[in-house]
């Protein structure tokens, strides 16, 4: 058994030194500017609505949204007529009903993303054994985060001279082995944006990274709001806190 394991760990190593392209890392991924980065930063409500458009469009087929109520669209601009009608369009299950029995009916503005899969199993037999990940926390759960997402939805490349891509396989610098199983999801003029930007790669990517920063972290605008106020209150504090000390022992020298 132990020879079998160090045959295996050489023949490894053997590959990556017949293939270098194996051997590097991921690529790290260049600082974008970022609405949302800095202190004062806050979601652009037009990127916003485009980035929803591009998941809805493009995202939604094979990754979930499980953390996001439909009704958390509002923050985005939508009126509540628009997040009904993005929420009628899906079904969700309930019940069970007076008979005992499930059913299925539109989904509300109080019931979360509706999943594209009923469980991982399906997904993984609708993807070829890969499990699209959940999208909710994506910016969160990757290093790198918003920077990290834009590179890679836009990272898609020819492989190097040498590297062979295993089957059903694309090549992307930016992701963990340089080898990914979700094709380019995006290209040029795959959707239609309302407010007649262009759709490009990069503005689709930038887009939809923006929408996802903000599933992350909803309250992102409303923390920096109060961390703002605190440090103003904690500068008043600190002159009125001085101010006092040197009133009580301006009579001692």
């Amino acid at each position: 058994m132990r020879g079998k394991l160090m045959a295996g760990a050489a023949a490894f190593l053997f590959a990556l030194s017949a293939n270098p392209a194996w051997a590097v890392e991921q690529s790290r991924p260049a600082a974008q500017d970022w609405s949302f980065s800095g202190v004062f930063g806050v979601f652009d409500r037009a990127a916003q609505q485009r980035g929803f458009q591009v998941y809805q469009q493009v995202c939604a087929a094979c990754h979930s949204l499980k953390l996001v109520h439909y009704r958390d669209l509002a923050a985005l601009g939508y009126a509540d007529d628009e997040v009904k009608a993005f929420a009628a369009g899906k079904e969700v299950q309930d019940g069970p009903n007076d008979a005992g029995e499930m059913f299925t009916r539109p989904a509300l503005p109080s019931d979360h993303f509706v999943s594209p899969f009923a469980n991982a199993q399906v997904a993984r037999a609708a993807n070829n054994g890969a499990l699209p990940p959940d999208l909710s926390l994506i910016t969160k759960a990757r290093k790198g985060g918003a920077d990290y997402l834009y590179a890679l939805l836009v990272g898609y490349a020819d492989p190097p001279e040498g590297m062979e891509l295993m089957e059903g396989m694309s090549y992307n610098p930016y992701f963990a082995g340089r080898q990914i199983a979700m094709p380019p999801p995006l290209a040029e003029g795959a959707v239609e944006f309302a407010d007649g930007t262009p759709a490009t790669v990069e503005q689709m990517a930038a887009d939809v990274t923006t929408f996802l920063a903000w599933a992350s972290e909803p309250d992102l605008e409303e923390r920096k709001r109060l961390g703002i106020k605190v440090i103003l209150f904690l500068l008043v504090l600190t002159g009125l806190l001085y101010a006092s000390k040197r009133k009580v022992w301006s009579d001692l020298h």
